[in-house]
């Protein structure tokens, strides 16, 4: 059996990889990664790309997150090629994943395709890897659009939210999302083409190079999903004390500084930190930010707003990091809901009387968001429901019966989508 490598190697005195052959190696590094180890594609990019110039580390990526946008396409077509199938970590099946989704999706030349995966599998069945991709060259093989999704996934979620959904987020899966900017002033938007969904809030018609567009040296935005921004905006304006909870990257904190707020960030990430550092510096804003384990951290005194975007299996935002699709099982769903029942708590507690206490998580499991909110709701009595209003969400997108809000992958997917979120709104009495 021939396995796919922690660590690929190549045999004692092989010559040196030829062009392009070293961003397949870090490609089939990261799938290694996310596959069989369960690793975030961004945490093992840096070691996967370690040593490599800028646009081979940015060919390796787009070619792994391709990839696992496609994974159970590409086994199907594979496996069709093949007279019995191919174990799941077999080094001829992560070559022939690579060289197909290169061929079929990024539109490399099949002869360029091929020629930088058999490498990879020195030591291995070269002729069967060559083979398999002719055959479905010559054969005019392609993929299905939309993808499909794996089928844990799918499975899990139509159980909770049925066949639109599925559909919905295999229309979403397809295409990597917009790039979204929030305006620290939305009377000073940047002179760049994109629809405005919500005030202050630009969606880019064409992606760019985030530091190379009008307005970012002034630190006049920052990227961030709409969907995203909602948490802060329900917060308003203010001049009072907030803290922001789980803050990296930050985004939400600079949000709350430029709505007047107080602000106290506080992560447990300090790596994490250093961007919210960065666009602080950028924009001006100011803002107290604190490394720190929210379980065991205390604030001086209690805030009159208090946001926790809790850690999170964080299987919303799929659409730019499909690597949750193939790594988030339910034992993780259930041990980050177990974590956020204990940092809801203590957040609860932080919140001066009559203050507001805002609760998102970027997740499509309902553990983590509708049943942590009734169970919260049903320990905490001096608790209620603030219901977020039409009016302050983008056209389109509706506020569920109680009162909080729900964004599935088919919100606002004409006008190219959104993150999926659970967000609610709280009042202590």
């Amino acid at each position: 059996m021939n396995k796919t490598p922690n660590r690929p190697r190549r045999p004692s005195g092989q010559e040196p990889d030829g062009p392009g052959v070293p961003a397949r190696r870090a490609a089939l590094k990261l799938l290694d990664a996310v596959l069989r180890r369960g690793l975030a594609l961004e945490q093992a990019l840096d070691s996967a790309a370690s040593g490599l110039a800028p646009n081979d580390r940015g060919l390796a990526h787009a070619i792994a997150a391709e990839t696992l946008r496609r994974l159970p396409d590409l086994d199907a077509l594979i496996d069709s090629a093949t007279q019995r199938p191919l174990p799941d970590d077999a080094k001829a099946r992560f070559a022939l994943r690579i060289g197909l989704v290169q061929a079929l999706v990024l539109g490399t030349p099949g002869h360029a395709a091929i020629s930088t995966v058999l490498p990879l599998v020195d030591g291995g069945p070269r002729k069967l890897v060559h083979g398999v991709f002719g055959t479905l060259v010559r054969q005019g093989a392609t993929l299905p659009e939309p993808p499909t999704l794996p089928d844990p996934v799918a499975l899990r979620w139509h159980a909770a939210w049925g066949d639109q959904m599925i559909e919905d987020a295999e229309r979403a899966i397809a295409v990597p999302p917009p790039l979204d900017l929030t305006l620290r002033d939305s009377a000073r938007a940047p002179d760049l083409a994109g629809t405005i969904l919500l005030p202050g809030h630009l969606r880019l018609d064409e992606k760019a190079a985030v530091p190379t567009l009008e307005g970012y040296a002034e630190g006049d935005w920052w990227v961030q999903d709409l969907a995203a921004s909602i948490p802060a905006r329900l917060i308003g304006n203010g001049s009072g004390t907030a803290l922001d909870l789980c803050a990296a990257p930050g985004g939400k904190t600079l949000q709350l500084a430029a709505a007047g707020w107080q602000v106290t960030a506080v992560d447990v990430s300090e790596s994490r930190l250093a961007r919210l550092h960065e666009n602080l510096e950028r924009t001006g804003l100011e803002a107290k930010v604190v490394a720190a384990d929210l379980l065991e951290w205390q604030p001086s005194e209690l805030a009159d707003a208090v946001l926790l975007d809790a850690p999170c299996s964080a299987t919303g935002i799929f659409r730019r990091h499909p690597d949750v699709l193939h790594r988030v099982r339910p034992s993780l769903i259930a041990e980050m809901a177990a974590l956020q029942t204990r940092l809801l708590a203590r957040a609860a507690q932080w919140v001066t009387p009559g203050g507001t206490l805002v609760f998102s998580t970027c997740s499509l499991e309902p553990q983590e968001g509708e049943a942590q909110l009734d169970r919260f709701l049903g320990s905490h009595s001096g608790f209620e429901i603030v219901p977020i209003t039409p009016d302050e969400l983008p056209q389109g997108i509706t506020p569920r019966e109680d009162g909080t809000l729900r964004l599935l992958p088919g919100a606002l997917i004409e006008a190219g989508g959104l993150d999926g979120f659970f967000i609610a709104r709280l009042r202590r009495s």
